[in-house]
């Protein structure tokens, strides 16, 4: 299975992930399936699409008739036979719901042909246990895009337990014909990447918040300035959508509840629908449809020391590197991709001592628990 034999890809789920997909393979010249369960959101999805490729238009990166030949290439369908019919490629972009997957991959599989390769665009979802209920587990692979698919240039590439090289190989070739940068996780482990450091941290800050008793815009200032984020912790949840961490949360916490300690806050904000920006409200309010930006400064940031969350991150990029699921050079990568790190993470962690954060995580360790014993790699850590 080489790159060169794909040709036509089917893109289950026209959502915000869908969507993005098939633009993106449409611009880079493969012929495209958009497949939902009813046609008012294939309706909807294509709508987007022409909107996204019209901004390009005005942008000057397209002219219209590049964008006209992209949107022709991208066919939405309700049927699903119909919609994998000489499908090489399936890209699965379905909501994050175990069941409503396990439910997919049975129809999937009963209409694929034999040569469809099949990928997820989970977050958070095990790509083993997925790989399992297909007759294809060799020819199972996780793509996963970041939102929105269209800007965003990075894609965590990760095999399940039987997925083969070649089918590796494939993935990561087909990331960089559509103009993103693969990332590989090599083992199919709770978060991924970009997740198993992002999701804990938004906990650890509302835990920051009560322990220290101090305002959220201090601690996301002091996030956004001395940890070089692209903005406050509080306002990357509040953009990612309380709805997205809280289900990853609980996700990774079944799956194993020693990646992240769970705080009561994220799952309340989600019952009372304080989805973040979406919504008007979740850790700040918003006023408008348009994005707003929390006000953030340094002299702000000069009020609180961020180690304790820098603790948490560095640990769980530690146990990454550890563990093998990927280099410090590839974690680097996808922290800078996937979450806007202005700077490396461990370059942070130099600056603000080793010694200073393994001393953080064996304090909190002592009083709150086993989640902040320090990963070996992390004590080890030479400067």
């Amino acid at each position: 299975m080489s790159l060169s034999t794909i040709n036509k890809i089917t893109v289950l789920g026209s959502g915000v992930m869908g969507h993005g997909i098939a633009q993106v393979s449409a611009m880079a010249g493969y012929n495209v399936v958009l497949r939902d369960i009813e046609q008012s959101f294939l309706d909807k999805a294509m709508e987007k699409i022409k909107w996204s490729l019209n901004k390009l238009v005005e942008k000057q990166k397209l002219s219209q008739t590049e964008a006209d030949k992209i949107f022709a290439q991208i066919t939405p369908v309700v049927d699903l036979k119909q919609a994998l019919k000489g499908a090489d490629l399936l890209i699965e972009a379905v909501p994050e719901d175990m069941n409503l997957k396990k439910k997919v991959y049975t129809e999937v599989d009963s209409f694929a042909e034999s040569k469809t390769l099949y990928a997820s665009n989970t977050s958070t979802l095990p790509i083993s246990e997925m790989a399992a209920l297909t007759s294809r587990p060799d020819r199972f692979i996780g793509l996963h895009f970041f939102n929105p698919p269209q800007l965003m240039p990075l894609v965590e590439v990760i095999p399940g337990g039987k997925t083969s090289d070649s089918m590796v190989d494939m993935a990561m070739g087909f990331v960089q014909k559509v103009g993103k940068q693969p990332v590989l996780c090599k083992k199919d482990v709770v978060g991924f990447i970009v997740n198993r450091v992002f999701i804990p941290l938004v906990h650890e800050a509302v835990y920051c918040r009560e322990r220290d008793n101090v305002a959220m815009t201090t601690i996301d200032s002091a996030v956004k300035f001395k940890m070089s984020f692209p903005m406050g912790i509080f306002e990357l949840a509040d953009y990612t959508g309380l709805d997205v961490i809280h289900k990853a949360t609980v996700e990774m916490h079944s799956r194993d509840s020693k990646v992240i300690r769970p705080h009561p806050k994220i799952k309340q904000l989600f019952d009372e629908k304080n989805l973040g920006q979406k919504t008007g409200k979740g850790f700040y309010e918003y006023k408008g449809d348009k994005y707003e930006r929390i006000n953030l400064t340094e002299q702000e940031a000069a009020k609180y020391s961020p180690i304790a969350l820098l603790a948490v991150a560095a640990n769980n990029a530690a146990w990454l590197i550890s563990n093998g699921v990927c280099s410090n050079q590839d974690l680097e990568k996808a922290l800078r991709l996937g979450m806007g790190l202005k700077k490396e993470l461990f370059a942070t962690v130099q600056d603000f001592g080793t010694k200073n954060i393994v001393q953080t995580l064996k304090d909190l360790a002592a009083r709150h628990g086993s989640f902040y014993e320090p990963d070996p790699y992390l004590v080890n850590y030479r400067n």
